[in-house]
C-alpha cells in the first residue's frame, strides 16, 4: 500500500467527516490511484474543488498519485487566480436543479436566472441536462455531484430556501442577467406583457378591478400583476442583492 498526505482548506473542511477537519490526513491507496478519486474518497466532491497542489506543483485531477505524496485542496473561495483552471469556466445563469431544491429553483427564476427543475428528476436525467444544455448542477446531494461526467456543479450548504439563493449568487454569479419579474417561477418561461381581456378569463373580479397591467407566461398561461405579493416579492430581491437598491 502506497500513502499520501492530505490537507483540505478553508470550508472544504465542512465536507469531512469531524476527525479529519483542518488537519494533515495521511491517506493510504493502492496504485494506480488518480487524485481526483482519493479526494472524493475523503467525501469532497471534484465540483468544490478549485485548485490542487502535489510536493506544492499545481496539478490537474487527473494527476496519478505517488507513495509520499504531499496534497493540498482548496475550494473556489479560498483562491484569488488559478494558474491552473481545472475545468472550463462554468456557464453564467444556467442552472439544473435537483428535485429536492424546487423553492430555491423558483427563487432564482424570480432573479430572473434559467433554472431547470423537476418534481421527479432522476440523477441521470440531471447530469444529461446539465451536459446537453450546459447548466451548473446545483445538489445537496455529494454521491451526484462526485458523477465523473459532471463539469459544473454546487453543493448547496443552506438548508433554508432563502438563504440558499445568495450562496449560489456568491459562488456562480452572473449579475449582469439578473432581471428580476421576467421568468415564471413556476415552469420557467420567460414572461410577456398582456393586456386585461388576454388574460380575464383567468383572474379575479377583485384583481380585474384594482389592476390594469398584467404579464402571462406563455408556456404555462400563469398571470402575473403587481399585487402586495410583488412587493413582498422585491423585498426579497433587494435582501439578496442590496447593491441593486
Amino acid at each position: 500500500m502506497a500513502a499520501a498526505t492530505f490537507r483540505f482548506y478553508a470550508e472544504l473542511n465542512d465536507l469531512l467527516q469531524r476527525g479529519w477537519r483542518q488537519q494533515d490526513i495521511v491517506h493510504a491507496f493502492r496504485e494506480p490511484a488518480s487524485v481526483k478519486d482519493r479526494i472524493e474518497a475523503h467525501g469532497v466532491p471534484h465540483t468544490e474543488v478549485e485548485l490542487i497542489e502535489i510536493n506544492r506543483e499545481f496539478a490537474g485531477f487527473e494527476r496519478l498519485l505517488r507513495d509520499g505524496d504531499c496534497v493540498s485542496v482548496y475550494p473556489f473561495m479560498a483562491v484569488l487566480e488559478n494558474p491552473r483552471p481545472l475545468r472550463p469556466a462554468y456557464p453564467r445563469g444556467r442552472f439544473v436543479l435537483d428535485q429536492h431544491l424546487g423553492r430555491l429553483a423558483a427563487y432564482l427564476r424570480l432573479l430572473g436566472l434559467d433554472c431547470v427543475h423537476r418534481a421527479l428528476f432522476p440523477d441521470d436525467e440531471i447530469v444529461r441536462v446539465a451536459l446537453a444544455e450546459d447548466r451548473v448542477v446545483l445538489t445537496r446531494d455529494k454521491r451526484l455531484l462526485m458523477r465523473r461526467a459532471v463539469v459544473h456543479g454546487g453543493y448547496v450548504r443552506a438548508t433554508d430556501p432563502f438563504e440558499q439563493v445568495p450562496e449560489v449568487l456568491h459562488r456562480f454569479g452572473a449579475p449582469e442577467l439578473v432581471e428580476p419579474f421576467t421568468r415564471c417561477m413556476a415552469c420557467n418561461g420567460m414572461l410577456r406583457v398582456a393586456a386585461r381581456e388576454e388574460v380575464d378569463d383567468r383572474i379575479q373580479p377583485d384583481t380585474r378591478q384594482y389592476y390594469s397591467e398584467f404579464r402571462e407566461c406563455p408556456d404555462c398561461r400563469r398571470v402575473f400583476w403587481d399585487g402586495s405579493h410583488a412587493r413582498r416579492m422585491r423585498a426579497w430581491v433587494d435582501a439578496w442583492m442590496p447593491a441593486r437598491t
